[in-house]
């Protein structure tokens, strides 16, 4: 237990690590002053999991610098929670059933291994070097009293270990509510023929959307003008970008602005959008304003949506009326969307002050939930509904034919 325990860790931290190391390469982070690639490295894997990182330093007595980051890569993301899932969950598919206090073992197991690589982590993402504030009077100034600003980050170990925790009970969770295969404690057994395909077809879904965007990443990096850059924001953001975009199709919208200052990528031409003003709203019409082929994202998301509600239908046994599959998709493609919008915040905020004259920059990104979260209830009953009346009519059998015109695979219809 204790083994598979470090093996799902290190695997995950291996991915992670390797995808955000990619990714601020090629964001020419090795290039930072005084050797801080290492602990940038190590704060971008803690940003991953949703710890804050915060901004401080100073100058003698006559300057400071105060700030802090909250940016989620994703990219960096999904790639420990995939291998986090699919290494926890391999040891458990060689069991027909598993009992609770077994899988709770399992779970702080692998919580008490997390905890550790997580201080680790909080310890070695500490770093500082010298900074231009972007205001040449400043920094001569700052020059000539010896009092150039030291910007430096830190990850504090107590928030790292609470969002680290929680983001690994998040990714257990979401492996067992949507594998057809890992074994669930008896208790569970009545969810897994119901709850579990709605779960695995929205996270196919969002699987299927980063899919995608990485398609459309690699297109644009062959034929775009900065394929250097654009890699980079598919190794650190590109679920970001992708499931923005399903929330845009579906007519959500996020809203803020961007400061070049900080030197967070931001494709074109969302980059556009949010460099145009103060608090922008970035949606399918001002995305289309930059690009006209942005229109496409919302028969895309139809066509999606539609499909992941044929597949609930499908695959549910015993076969759920179309006013069940509703409720079950409106309400998982709800919280999916309420998490993504949550996922996506940035807020990336600096300031610096020396002798009364200061520089400041900021970039704000904020998803309109109060919008996207009823749309995705919308869409979500709609594609269930149609896709419980379509699913049966697809397998040949009407729609009110119970699970005994079918039988359920060993796979589907009982855990191993």
């Amino acid at each position: 237990m204790l083994v598979s325990a470090l093996v799902a860790t290190v695997g995950s931290l291996v991915a992670m690590a390797a995808v955000a190391a990619l990714g601020l390469w090629l964001a020419r982070a090795d290039e930072l002053p005084g050797d801080g690639f290492g602990a940038v490295l190590a704060a971008t894997v803690l940003m991953s999991m949703g710890v804050p990182v915060q901004l401080e330093g100073s100058a003698a007595f006559v300057a400071t610098a105060q700030g802090g980051i909250t940016a989620i890569p994703l990219s960096v993301t999904l790639a420990g929670a995939l291998a986090a899932a699919f290494l926890f969950l391999r040891p458990l598919r060689r069991h027909p059933v598993v009992g609770g206090r077994a899988l709770l073992a399992r779970v702080l197991a692998l919580a008490g291994c997390w905890t550790v690589v997580v201080l680790l982590l909080s310890w070695a993402a500490r770093h500082s070097f010298t900074v231009s504030t972007g205001n040449p009077l400043i920094d001569q100034l700052g020059g000539a009293l010896g009092a150039t600003p030291v910007v430096g980050f830190r990850a504090d170990p107590g928030p790292a270990v609470g969002f680290g925790l929680l983001w690994l009970a998040v990714v257990v969770l979401l492996a067992l509510a949507a594998s057809r295969r890992a074994p669930l404690p008896t208790r569970w057994v009545r969810w897994h023929g119901t709850l579990r395909p709605t779960v695995h077809a929205v996270l196919s879904l969002l699987l299927l959307c980063v899919g995608l965007g990485l398609i459309s990443g690699l297109v644009a990096t062959a034929t775009g003008s900065e394929p250097r850059e654009t890699l980079a924001v598919l190794c650190l953001g590109l679920p970001n970008l992708a499931w923005m975009a399903l929330g845009i199709g579906m007519g959500g919208s996020w809203h803020g602005h961007v400061d070049d200052s900080l030197g967070l990528p931001f494709p074109q031409p969302l980059a556009a959008v949010l460099h145009s003003g103060k608090n922008v709203t970035l949606d399918l019409g001002s995305l289309a304003e930059q690009n006209g082929w942005a229109w496409l994202l919302l028969p895309l998301a139809s066509v999606l949506i539609l499909a992941t509600g044929v597949a609930v239908a499908a695959r549910s046994r015993p076969a759920l009326p179309a006013w069940r599959s509703a409720v079950q998709l409106a309400v998982v493609l709800a919280l999916a969307l309420l998490t993504i919008g949550l996922l996506t915040r940035v807020s990336a905020v600096y300031g610096l002050s020396l002798l009364g004259l200061g520089g400041t920059g900021s970039t704000v990104l904020d998803p309109n939930l109060l919008t996207l979260v009823p749309l995705a209830a919308g869409w979500g009953a709609l594609a269930g509904f149609v896709g419980g009346i379509l699913a049966p009519r697809l397998a040949g059998r009407s729609p009110g034919t119970q699970a005994h015109s079918h039988p359920a695979s060993p796979e589907e219809g009982a855990p191993h």
